[in-house]
């Protein structure tokens, strides 16, 4: 019995008709010849069907591909990250300038070495003063008995008003001696409120100098910065931070007008050489107050200020003694 043809996919070209001696030589082929056995497997193109799969696969396969089409169309058109320019960090950082409040650098300074600035009084015993019309009121007579009420304080006046600085987180302050002297009780007030006693321990009178120690000082006492005066130069920027006519603490900025200058008190009593000239403005008051450069390093303590009237204001020139000169009457090593 024939088998029954099998059809591919493809139209395939109809072949010419035989002729009569072809077609009675294939009926004797037919007739005397066995089976091959290639006669026994399917075509060609039965098995490239059977490879290809069923058509589900086929539109998966196509899927996959327009996917991964659209993701390289995707990232070819998406636009890559600008750099970063000079141009777009200057223009940032003139905005910043023209929209934002900057601290000066005085307020910097000022800033930086105010924790570390006192206010210092003076007393003397009104029964201890010579001259019993400065007393007021009147000296009382010593020996006298006292009224059970009165405090320690009520036999007491101001001597002087000045600054400090401290310059060992002990409590170790520098200031003038001038606010000192002969002073019977000594008290200083530092930046966040406190009040201690301080005693003198130390001086160096021939450059109006005084050290203190504190009884008590903040928990979180922070010492000034000390910076030596080797590359100091006229016209570098400083701050001087004080307690002029006892108000403060006060800032006022200038430069340093010059260096190694001398100054002879207005009683004549003693001349200061190797001393700082500036002219941030300095009044009583500011006497023993740190010279701060604008990072807030001390580079001098201010010691006077030159007024050839009896006024005793400022009129543009003040002298601090060089820090090397006031950290040695604290026994400090020099730079």
């Amino acid at each position: 019995m024939r088998r029954p043809a099998l059809y591919s996919r493809s139209a395939r070209p109809q072949p010419a008709p035989p002729t009569a001696g072809q077609a009675a030589s294939a009926a004797a082929g037919v007739a005397t010849s066995p089976p091959s056995a290639a006669s026994s497997s399917p075509p060609s193109s039965s098995r490239w069907r059977s490879a290809a799969g069923s058509p589900r696969a086929l539109w998966a396969a196509i899927a996959v591909l327009a996917l991964l089409l659209v993701l390289a169309l995707s990232l070819a058109l998406r636009p890559g990250q600008r750099r970063i320019t000079q141009e777009d960090i200057n223009a940032a950082v003139l905005k910043t300038l023209t929209t934002t409040n900057l601290p000066s650098a005085a307020a910097r300074a000022a800033e930086n070495i105010r924790p570390s600035v006192v206010r210092v009084v003076s007393y003397v015993k009104k029964s201890s003063l010579k001259d019993t019309a400065k007393a007021k009121p009147a000296a009382r007579v010593p020996g006298a008995p006292v009224a059970k009420d009165a405090k320690p304080e009520d036999d007491e006046i101001e001597h002087g008003v000045g600054t400090g600085v401290v310059i060992v987180d002990k409590g170790i302050i520098l200031t003038n001696l001038h606010v000192v002297s002969g002073a019977d009780r000594i008290k200083v007030t530092f930046s966040d409120g406190l009040e201690a006693e301080a005693r003198i321990t130390g001086v160096q009178a021939e450059n109006d100098l005084a050290v203190l120690q504190a009884s008590k000082i903040p928990d979180d006492l922070i010492a000034a910065t000390m910076r030596s005066t080797a590359d100091l130069q006229p016209g570098d920027q400083v701050v001087a931070v004080g307690f002029p006519f006892g108000i403060g603490p006060s800032t006022s900025a200038g430069v340093v007008s010059g260096l190694k200058r001398a100054f002879r008190s207005p009683e004549g009593k003693q001349e200061m050489s190797n001393l700082i000239q500036f002219d941030a403005a300095a009044n009583p008051g500011n006497s023993g107050g740190p010279l701060v450069t604008m990072d807030g390093e001390v580079v001098g303590i201010v010691t006077a200020i030159l007024n050839p009237t009896s006024a005793r204001t400022f009129i543009g020139i003040g002298f601090a003694v060089p820090i090397e000169n006031a950290a040695s009457a604290a026994g400090l090593p020099p730079f």
